[in-house]
């Protein structure tokens, strides 16, 4: 049995908040079911089954790199233990300005490997990206927009690979139970809803939560642990979770609930570092160092503990895809300004599906290109997230 499809059905998508919302930002990712990890989700009541404290300098020198190397200490820094490091980011989370515009960018992909004679390579498929901002007030109007993102090589060693096979400009692969072909091609934005995507009346709450009640929040760690993470909070049978979820499972939904206030709604910013700080100090939950994100930004880390899946072929699946691997959920964070960049799967023990890859490579992700507060009304960006070459 899959190990990682008993997960994911056990962990299913929230209920939508309002169904105006949800139906205008799924709208934007209709596509075929594909993933074979836990899918991430990031509505607020969504919860999701999913080292040691790194030596690191301002900038957290010494962290875990994603291929499991290590960044030597710069001469003359000084240095603060993983979870030091992200607390100190927290702190500049609440030193943020608001505005009159909330917007987030929210890129989500899934790998998967290619095995052409001339050498096996990975490419990230299923990419979309969603553009979507709110006003702070209701009247100030909302807009949802949405692109499917090229399938792409990972790395330029991928890349080199892909070119020796001939630079192929589409990829099938297996994907969860069924083979389907990506494009290396995307598509424009497109926007749902009158005028082009935009709500002239909208505004005053995101995902069904009123930006007045978001702004009244406490600030206090413990406060909002409570409020959040507490086991009341994450009641298993209120969430449609196993009755006993497993620790690990509960440390992920811990991460995951976090990373949706913290990266996608319009929390205050001390209410943001006050998350931040909660989820710290959460059981099975770590602070791991630096680690980087599949946009290439390096940023500090919290992760929850090693999870094992098994794929068999009781669906059909190709012998290269069947096999034993470990992974765990990251949640990374930019040092500089506290900002959520990404919170993705990544392999810890190499086996099945990716036994020719190294610890730390990306499996699965969902990634902020940018979010914040705008004195103007947010446009989504005309270029691509990535440099294909």
């Amino acid at each position: 049995m899959d190990e990682v499809r008993m997960v994911r059905d056990a962990y299913p998508e929230p209920a939508p908040p309002t169904g105006r919302e949800i139906a205008r930002a799924k709208a934007l990712l209709t596509r075929p079911p594909r993933r074979t990890a836990p899918r991430l989700w990031w509505g607020l009541g969504g919860v999701v089954a999913a080292g040691a404290a790194a030596t690191v300098a301002i900038t957290l020198v010494g962290g875990n790199t994603p291929s499991g190397g290590h960044t030597p200490a710069a001469s003359g820094t000084v240095r603060l233990d993983a979870k030091s490091a992200f607390l100190a980011a927290a702190t500049k989370a609440e030193q943020q300005a608001t505005g009159n515009y909330w917007y987030v960018d929210i890129i989500d992909g899934q790998s998967y490997i290619m095995r052409p004679k001339t050498g096996t390579y990975a490419i990230t498929g299923a990419t979309t990206e969603q553009f979507i901002w709110h006003g702070a007030k209701r009247g100030m109007g909302e807009a949802y927009y949405g692109r499917d993102l090229p399938a792409h090589p990972v790395t330029t060693q991928d890349q080199a690979l892909w070119r020796k096979a001939g630079s192929p400009k589409s990829f099938h692969v297996w994907s969860g139970d069924h083979h389907y072909t990506y494009s290396a091609k995307g598509t424009k934005w497109s926007a749902d809803g009158p005028e082009r995507g935009f709500v002239p009346k909208g505004g005053g709450e995101f995902m069904g939560q009123s930006t007045a009640k978001l702004q009244n929040l406490p600030t206090d760690p413990t406060e909002l642990a409570q409020m959040f993470l507490s086991e009341s909070a994450l009641d298993p049978k209120k969430m449609g979770l196993p009755r006993k979820p497993s620790p690990t499972a509960v440390a992920n939904g811990k991460m995951q609930k976090v990373a949706a206030l913290v990266g996608w709604t319009p929390t205050p910013p001390k209410v943001r570092a006050g998350l931040m700080r909660a989820l710290a100090a959460q059981p099975g939950v770590h602070a791991i160092g630096h680690d980087t994100d599949p946009l290439g930004r390096r940023g500090v880390a919290l992760a929850a503990g090693e999870m094992t899946a098994t794929r068999t072929g009781e669906y059909g699946g190709p012998k290269a895809e069947q096999g034993t691997y470990s992974w765990r959920k990251v949640d990374i964070f930019d040092e500089r300004t506290g900002a959520l960049l990404s919170v993705q799967t990544e392999l810890t023990k190499p086996g099945g599906p990716y036994a020719e890859m190294k610890p730390g490579f990306i499996i699965d992700y969902q990634a902020n290109r940018s979010a914040g507060w705008s004195g103007t009304k947010p446009t989504p960006p005309p270029t691509l997230p990535f440099d294909l070459r």
